[in-house]
């Protein structure tokens, strides 16, 4: 624990277990980095992330000015969150989410050579697995034109709420409905570029994902 880990409200629901923060970054791909920009003035960016054990990875072209930025040492904070369910209370005032989120505080190193591109590959598996073998390897050029981030998990805090509605008695007593709304991530069927030559059909990594 640090200050900056240790919540002010609702510490109740802080989650102190790694095996949970492990799961919550294997399942959600998109986090927030909040850095101080050289500029002076903060910036939060949303990013493709994947955990590779005790590290995150991050990865953005060679041109982006956070990217290089966040290379040359500027710490960041990373933020990830995933929505469970709506809890419908019986008034507004009282409904909320069941919710997971983590904050890491850190600095990046950077990969190179061949830990940069299995890097990649986890970026790409890690979305779509079974799809690198599927496809050609990347380039020279398009690995020379990508930056690859390495954030530790060190510095951390999660928060996590999974209550029902926490409605007074009176309410309870009315004659609204209260519970909760489950929610998921689902995929629908693929949809075929412009230009796809006839005769290709839909890859196995794909239809794995319409079909789980």
């Amino acid at each position: 624990m640090s200050a900056r880990t240790t919540m002010a409200r609702h510490d109740d629901r802080a989650q102190g277990d790694r095996a949970m923060l492990d799961a919550l970054l294997d399942e959600v791909w998109i986090g927030h980095v909040a850095v101080v920009a050289e500029a002076g003035h903060p910036m939060v960016l949303p990013t493709l992330l994947a955990r590779d054990g005790d590290r995150v990875l991050l990865h953005g072209s060679t041109g982006s000015g956070w990217m290089r930025h966040v290379a040359a040492g500027a710490e960041v904070s990373l933020a990830v969150t995933a929505a469970d369910a709506i809890i419908v209370a019986r008034s507004a005032y009282e409904s909320s989410m069941r919710y997971r989120c983590a904050v890491l505080f850190g600095r990046c190193s950077v990969l190179e050579d061949d830990e940069k591109l299995a890097a990649l590959d986890l970026l790409t598996e890690a979305i779509i697995p079974g799809r690198t073998a599927e496809v050609r390897r990347p380039t020279r050029k398009e690995i020379a034109a990508t930056i690859v981030l390495a954030l530790p998990i060190t510095e951390w805090s999660m928060k996590a709420n999974s209550n029902w509605p926490d409605d007074p008695a009176e309410d309870v007593a009315a004659d609204a409905w209260g519970g909760v709304l489950p929610m998921r991530t689902q995929y629908y069927a693929p949809r075929a570029a412009p230009d796809l030559r006839d005769g290709i059909e839909v890859p196995e990594s794909v239809r794995r994902l319409t079909t789980s």
